[in-house]
């Protein structure tokens, strides 16, 4: 009797152990996906600002070449 609650007793701890170990793994793992979704967070920041640069300069292109096209049209009526 008294060897059936130690093996039940051993079995416990063995399993307690064995959960013991598993959080252990579930964090770490945790930690490193918290970290890839910070770098992932920061490259699409990246990206949307790289977007936003992008647009501004395709606007103030278009502004330019716009403005060059009135001048042209301008010239082109004086002559």
């Amino acid at each position: 009797m008294e060897d059936e609650i130690l093996r039940q007793f051993g079995q416990i701890e063995q399993k307690v152990e064995e959960i013991i170990q598993r959080c252990q793994s579930l964090e770490t793992d945790n930690s490193k996906l918290s970290e890839r979704i910070r770098e992932l967070e920061h490259q699409l920041c990246e990206k949307a600002d790289a977007e936003n640069r992008y647009a501004e300069q395709k606007t103030f292109i278009r502004s330019k070449i716009d403005n060059l096209l009135v001048r042209l049209e301008s010239i082109a009526q004086v002559q």
